[in-house]
């Protein structure tokens, strides 16, 4: 392995692929250090969403965080398609989160109401509409939908074409991508980090920690600190069908390719390699009362993934005081964040330090004095 490396990334999920190609982007000598198809990659089993709605409720800094990527999206969607000619599907006309009866309206009523009333929150126009309203825009929704709230930053992409389009990127780029190579440790001496795997040691001026929720463990080797607290979720798809859903929900959206995707569970559980079928069951039960027409559809395939979850929810990202040169990004939304990840972050990691106007809120110091590191919420 070359040892003459600007900056090691450890993890080349989602995260580190954005920071990876936006590091090659910048003319910067980097390698990524993965564990290879065999890792649980969270990058495989997500969403897709590029998503504002609902985000930063106990943290305002997040609000204008996850607003920026999401109008940076479009940039990083054109640069990709024209340096890998791969079309991320970007689809940004606003997304929905709707509701079933009246109780759900009014505790959505009431959240929206508590994300516009935080002080420094960035106004992100989510909205409540009436169910006569969201069925001029959505016409095929049934009769329980009593409504919902609506963003016009948010959308969705095709991830697994964007996943495929970093690491088309970052070969063009030269940067070495090293699968098979899980980071055992890391010690930093001399202005230079030495990690060592099952391959050998890699030397590099800088590290990133991009690694889910092994930044755990890799994380105090420099310095820094990760609390994780991983959650695992379950995915529903169905066939193919013609298009119906012009626009994302927060629990369902209609892919590039025409098929329904349908999930939203959150479980302390974290074995992937089984699915609670009432679950599925349940979230398949609120898709169809919300379009009645998706009870005709065959589910063709369902999946488990374990999610990379901050303690509290929201993104950490830092630098080592100790260990000079050494970064650590932890965040459950590689996607709505890529934008920022390829731009932002790699572009403070190629300046040797994070700027703490865009991201100073999002230190793990903030675990500091939380013994619980809690529950500020997913959203």
């Amino acid at each position: 392995m070359r040892k003459d490396y600007d900056v090691a990334v450890v993890g080349g999920g989602l995260l580190g692929s954005a920071i990876a190609w936006g590091l090659g982007r910048l003319g910067q000598r980097v390698a990524v250090l993965d564990e290879g198809d065999i890792a649980k990659r969270a990058s495989r089993a997500n969403f897709a969403l590029v998503w504002v709605q609902s985000k930063g409720l106990g943290m305002p800094a997040y609000t204008g965080w996850t607003v920026r990527g999401s109008q940076a999206w479009p940039k990083l969607a054109d640069e990709l398609k024209a340096q890998t000619d791969l079309d991320v599907a970007l689809q940004q006309n606003g997304g929905f989160h709707l509701t079933l009866g009246e109780a759900e309206y009014e505790q959505r009523t009431q959240l929206v109401a508590r994300m516009h009333n935080q002080t420094g929150a960035a106004d992100y126009r989510m909205e409540m509409l009436l169910a006569s309203e969201v069925k001029k825009m959505l016409p095929l929704i049934g009769p329980e939908v009593s409504g919902g709230s609506f963003c016009p930053f948010d959308g969705h992409v095709n991830s697994l074409r964007t996943f495929r389009a970093f690491h088309t990127g970052m070969k063009q780029f030269g940067v070495d991508y090293l699968p098979e190579r899980p980071v055992a440790s890391i010690a930093g001496d001399g202005g230079e980090f030495r990690l060592a795997t099952s391959q050998g040691e890699m030397r590099a001026a800088k590290v990133v920690l991009a690694a889910g929720n092994v930044n755990q463990t890799l994380a105090p080797m420099v310095g820094l600190s990760a609390p994780m607290g991983p959650t695992r979720g379950q995915i529903v798809v169905t066939e193919r069908t013609v298009p119906f859903l012009p626009h994302p929900l927060t629990t369902i959206r209609q892919t590039d390719e025409g098929t329904v995707m349908i999930g939203d569970s959150k479980e302390d559980e974290l074995d992937d390699r089984v699915q609670n079928l009432p679950i599925n069951a349940v979230m398949a039960d609120r898709a169809q009362r919300m379009f009645p027409h998706l009870a005709r559809l065959n589910v063709v395939r369902s999946w488990t993934g374990i999610r990379v979850m901050p303690k509290d929810g929201f993104p950490i990202y830092d630098q080592s005081e100790t260990h000079p040169g050494a970064f650590v990004a932890c965040c459950h939304s590689g996607v709505t964040l890529a934008a920022n990840h390829a731009f932002d972050i790699a572009r403070m990691v190629k300046g040797g330090a994070l700027e703490p106007e865009l991201v100073g809120a999002f230190t793990a110091q903030r675990f500091v004095n939380d013994a619980g590191a809690g529950g500020s919420g997913y959203y």
